[in-house]
């Protein structure tokens, strides 16, 4: 079995006079919605065995963020093809990871990730599945499983939706 765990970054500051969009930072808000998805994460057993992220200032900080949360993280590996790619480079950036990692993470983007989300999706909860195809907001975990050996033969129409939550379905859960 192989999962994939897809993580939009969380809020960033706005584009600025003198700052690229790649170099916008987390704010306030996004720091914290990092923190919570994190706590989750480690809370709910999902770390990942290797991590992938976006070489964007928002996706660096937010994986900081999440693994300060999981304790023993693995390294990510920043790949500048991730920022804004989409669904089929985010794919490809996926199938060569090494088998062995049975879990990964990728902090990216959307329309990307939301794309690869439901282009890969065959199964699972079908109101969960609806609110994604509709929005994936900043925070915004996506968990799929695979009934595969290899990242190779992950494909569209192959994995089964285990979660998707956001930081404000955790938070309201807590109140």
């Amino acid at each position: 079995m192989r999962r994939l765990i897809l993580l939009r970054h969380t809020k960033a500051d706005p584009a600025a006079a003198g700052i690229s969009d790649h170099a916008r930072p987390l704010n306030v808000r996004g720091a914290a919605a990092a923190d919570l998805i994190g706590a989750y994460m480690a809370r709910h057993h999902l770390i990942p065995d290797a991590v992938v992220c976006s070489t964007a200032q928002r996706t660096r900080d937010t994986w900081a963020h999440v693994a300060h949360q999981l304790g023993d993280p693995p390294a990510a590996t920043f790949e500048r093809r991730v920022y804004e790619a989409p669904a089929e480079r985010l794919l490809a950036t996926v199938r060569p990871v090494p088998d062995e990692a049975h879990a990964v993470l990728m902090v990216g983007h959307n329309p990307g990730l939301q794309e690869l989300a439901t282009a890969l999706i065959a199964t699972g909860d079908v109101e969960e599945r609806e609110r994604l195809r509709e929005k994936l907001p900043t925070g915004g975990l996506i968990v799929i499983d695979f009934a595969v050996d290899a990242w190779t033969d992950v494909h569209p129409r192959s994995g089964r939706l285990d979660r998707f939550v956001t930081p404000k379905s955790l938070e309201d859960d807590t109140v």
